[in-house]
């Protein structure tokens, strides 16, 4: 017998619910005529309206649910199986398996969240990269961010609730991404976690390593790569103190923590084709993959681009000091932006000439060896499994891209090594 709502639906939700899939208001969901609906799967997949769904890249893997708090619009976005998207706003991003996001989220393009990773109800997205097991809290806007550590859901890198990543510059720009942990061992996952504590903050570009713990409320401003840290407030310093704006007092600190940022997802880009690649193998599991490749890729075009925008700030940055610092500092900031705007056409080539498929051949063939005989079933067992000498052949692979890619193209600005 007809339900009564049957003859409003579309051939679309007819045909997604004559596959199996439970949808529990079919009247409220929308699916694109462009969705490929062979890319949604039939097992074990929720969707809870009111929700949206479009894009023709778009692929839902099994036992995924969307919209189990509140109203759901997804666009051109992969999903693993097990995620759950309980609510918001999700575009051109990549979900790996048992994601989560709760309901508010606004996860704009590029974004690629990995196993087990995610957060609770409105956290802000973009351009941003969480490694396995990573927790954001409540009320969060991060973007532009590379997070990793911990190894596991009980042992996991956490963001306090009410917690932003500052990317906008009173300069206006975004040359501003923060890289939280690292590629190279953040990859292994047994790195210990990194805590930011919440109602506190990151005034981008900083980097942080494993074991740094952000006091909450704490606004942190410098950089701690060597981890192991307890991080607060520094002193305020003078009540006042003269601004001009366009004036990079800090430069070479920026550009650099930008370069080991870009160096470190091009050695991410290289471990998903060596590596992950063999463990995404599936319908669901090329879709991911696929979709991947297009956020790092998309991620390394955003900022060589923002860094693009930085280089042609350094005229005004060289006139400013000129005219309000005193030497030595006047004089090496203006041989910084000088040298900067000039070489920023060949650096940018550094990042675009393919070499995180050169730099460490050796090693990744090793560690490439060792993992075809360790494999155990899915990718976080695998990796968890290995013993401390394959990890380190495989450190060692990525950390070979990372420091040459940041090498090359440091000996192009060399006023501007720290």
């Amino acid at each position: 017998m007809m339900s009564t709502y049957e003859p409003l639906l579309s051939p679309q939700i007819r045909y997604l619910i004559n596959r199996g899939i439970k949808i529990t208001n079919p009247t409220t969901v929308e699916i694109g005529p462009e969705v490929k609906l062979d890319a949604i799967s039939s097992e074990g997949v929720e969707i809870h309206g009111p929700v949206r769904i479009s894009g023709e890249s778009t692929s839902i893997g099994p036992g995924a649910k969307i919209g189990t708090e509140g109203p759901a619009t997804i666009i051109n976005c992969q999903l693993g199986a097990g995620v759950e998207l309980g609510g918001g706003f999700f575009t051109s991003s990549v979900f790996l398996n048992q994601a989560r996001l709760g309901l508010g989220a606004h996860v704009r393009e590029a974004c690629l969240i990995e196993e087990q990773a995610g957060g609770a109800h409105c956290v802000g997205l973009k351009h941003t990269i969480l490694f396995p097991f990573v927790t954001l809290g409540s009320l969060i806007n991060f973007c532009d961010c590379l997070m990793a550590g911990g190894t596991s859901r009980k042992n996991h890198s956490e963001v306090g609730s009410s917690f932003i990543h500052f990317n906008f510059t009173p300069n206006q720009d975004k040359a501003t991404a923060s890289l939280l942990g690292d590629v190279p061992r953040g990859v292994m996952l047994h790195e210990p976690p990194i805590f930011l504590g919440g109602q506190g903050g990151i005034v981008g570009p900083v980097r942080l390593g494993y074991g740094t713990v952000t006091k909450a409320g704490a606004i942190v401003r410098c950089d701690a790569p060597e981890g192991g840290n307890l991080l607060g407030n520094l002193p305020v310093g003078e009540a006042k103190k003269p601004y001009h704006q366009g004036l990079y007092l800090d430069l070479s600190r920026r550009i650099e923590n930008n370069l080991i940022y870009l160096a470190n997802i091009l050695a991410l880009l290289a471990w998903y084709r060596y590596v992950r690649k063999e463990f995404l193998t599936d319908r669901w599991g090329r879709a991911l993959f696929e979709g991947a490749l297009q956020a790092l890729g998309r991620i390394v075009e955003e900022r060589r681009y923002r860094l693009g925008e930085l280089a042609g700030k350094m005229e005004t940055c060289r006139n400013l000091a000129a005219r309000v610092l005193e030497n030595p500092q006047r004089e090496i900031l203006i041989s910084q932006a000088k040298e900067f705007e000039e070489k920023w056409p060949l650096l940018e080539k550094v990042f675009t000439s393919g070499l995180e498929d050169e730099l460490g051949r050796e090693n990744r063939g090793l560690f490439l060896e060792r993992l075809k005989t360790s494999k155990t079933g899915d990718y976080i067992s695998t990796i968890k499994s290995l013993d401390l000498a394959t990890r380190s052949l495989g450190t060692r692979w990525l950390t070979e891209i990372v420091d040459g890619i940041r090498e090359r193209a440091l000996h192009l600005i060399p006023t501007c090594r720290s």
